[in-house]
């Protein structure tokens, strides 16, 4: 994957570092190492949600990012790639290309350059998460519509 170059502050680990880390731990299957990098207090959607598909609902807590990578046994994802990285101060902005099928529907999803927002506290943890997507999509293909 094409990586922006990160710069190290000091020995410590950058928010950029931080988002690669978490990607990388993705690629792996590695839950707890992501869960690691999120605040004990993160909110997972933190935009209104207006569907019932599993992997978009809004979530509090380290428990409920949790839920997130559960819910994603309802996908099975076929390719997934971190196109580039964008970072300011406290916040790192993913561009992602992704395509799966909706297990129970057998629907298919392909998203070009979903927006994963990350939003980073005082510590350097994830504070607050965001896809920006298609979420009309992804609700067509979770009630097997699409």
């Amino acid at each position: 994957m094409p990586w922006v170059d990160a710069l190290c502050d000091g020995g410590r680990m950058t928010n950029l570092d931080n988002v690669k880390t978490i990607y990388e731990a993705f690629g792996r299957g590695d839950v707890p190492a992501i869960l690691e990098r999120l605040a004990d207090d993160i909110t997972w959607e933190y935009q209104p949600i207006s569907t019932d598909v599993p992997w978009l609902q809004a979530r509090k807590g380290r428990t409920g990012a949790a839920g997130f990578f559960q819910s994603l046994a309802e996908m099975q994802i076929r390719h997934f790639a971190v196109k580039q990285l964008l970072a300011s101060d406290r916040l790192v902005v993913a561009l992602v290309d992704i395509e799966f099928d909706v297990v129970k529907t057998g629907k298919s999803v392909r998203e070009v350059d979903e927006v994963h927002l990350w939003h980073f506290d005082d510590h350097g943890r994830v504070a607050r998460f965001r896809h920006v997507t298609d979420t009309h999509q992804h609700q067509l293909a979770w009630r097997g519509q699409a």
